[in-house]
């Protein structure tokens, strides 16, 4: 493992070149991982097969980006915490004009509910924040030292951007047979205790995301086992999270449980297709990577059975497993032209109030703006 300081050096050189790059630190874990594609070459993947790193859209029949493991470097390092200053509180100064423009979208969005064209709706909208390339590495530093519980990733290609983020959401883990996935949903300020009130709003929203999870996935497992809700914490806001879990088919790889998950109601809404369709309709900008998923698909881990020395032989062998964890691109924000567009959203149902929809776009943005 290398030094925190050699690990930077080493992903800010290739970065200078312009070569794509993952660099990710998945939950709790601590130690930062990165994926230096030896070329600029763009790969893509359909059929999740080969072992890397994907990065896939919001829309999902556009093309998955895929930096293919046998044509990378990989390095790690544990991530030395040693910031200065690393949580500094910005103010937000409210654009009236987005205000009107989000809550005008969310009123349609209620009224469309009530008409009966579909139950949910996720909608979302960017902001704008002046930001130089040249802090990137930096930013993703204060990421890591402020979000240990969430997926933390710097990610790049020059020809497709650079995007960041500090996403608490699991889309699907799959070690062997079993896999785990979530529903995440509801949000609320974090105020010191995590023993705190749900809404019915919300309750019902995370219903809704946890039953559409479990009938989308019932016919490709052979068991499945759905956990008690709890809250959990993700920066300064708080979700309601449902963890599912089971033994897939045999005959289901990754590709096919990918297709049926994604995106899930907790990003587009219920029913998918029509729910999507108002996105892109509606929305006014292309989500592109925002709300799609990104991971490290088919790695390798193995085990070996025991030390016991009569067992010398069997320990040659082990058990290998191959372990794929995709998460949900949220807490997010593209690097583009000096500019960081930050992207936020929330789920709409018949119950929403339009102003505690934009208050909660807000919270959410704030979660990033205090870091750049």
């Amino acid at each position: 493992m290398m030094t925190s300081k050699a690990f930077f050096e080493q992903l800010s050189t290739h970065f200078t070149k312009a070569l794509p790059f993952v660099a990710y630190s998945k939950p709790n874990e601590g130690s930062v991982k990165a994926l230096l594609q030896n070329s600029n070459q763009l790969h893509y993947t359909k059929k999740f097969e080969a072992r890397g790193f994907v990065f896939s859209p919001f829309k999902n029949e556009n093309n998955t980006v895929f930096f293919p493991l046998v044509e990378s470097e990989t390095m790690d390092c544990l991530f030395d915490n040693s910031l200065d200053d690393h949580n500094s509180s910005k103010s937000s100064i409210i654009d009236a004009t987005a205000k009107a423009k989000h809550i005008q979208l969310v009123e349609q969005a209620i009224s469309e509910i009530e008409n009966g064209s579909f139950k949910k709706v996720v909608i979302s909208r960017v902001e704008t924040e002046n930001f130089s390339k040249s802090n990137t590495l930096l930013l993703f530093k204060k990421l890591l030292a402020t979000y240990k519980t969430a997926m933390v990733y710097c990610w790049y290609h020059p020809q497709v951007g650079l995007w960041l983020g500090a996403t608490p959401e699991t889309l699907l883990k799959v070690e062997g047979s079993r896999f785990l996935t979530m529903s995440l949903a509801g949000t609320q300020q974090y105020k010191n205790t995590v023993d705190v009130h749900w809404e019915s709003k919300e309750q019902d929203e995370q219903q809704l995301v946890t039953d559409f999870i479990v009938g989308s996935l019932e016919s490709s497992v052979r068991s499945l086992n759905i956990g008690k809700t709890e809250t959990i914490k993700a920066g300064n806001l708080l979700h309601l999270q449902t963890k599912i879990s089971g033994l897939l088919k045999p005959e289901n790889g990754l590709q096919s449980v990918i297709e049926k998950l994604h995106p899930t109601p907790a990003v587009c809404g219920l029913p998918k297709e029509e729910a999507k369709q108002f996105i892109v309709n509606n929305e006014g900008y292309d989500r592109e990577y925002y709300t799609g998923f990104l991971g490290e698909i088919n790695s390798i881990q193995s085990k070996t059975r025991n030390i016991n020395r009569r067992n010398v032989e069997n320990n040659a062998y082990g058990s290998v497993k191959t372990i794929s964890h995709l998460f949900v691109n949220l807490r997010c924000l593209q690097i583009k032209d000096d500019q960081a567009l930050l992207y936020v959203g929330g789920g709409i149902t018949k119950d929403s109030i339009p102003e505690n929809e934009w208050e909660e776009t807000v919270a959410k943005t704030k979660t990033v703006k205090n870091l750049l």
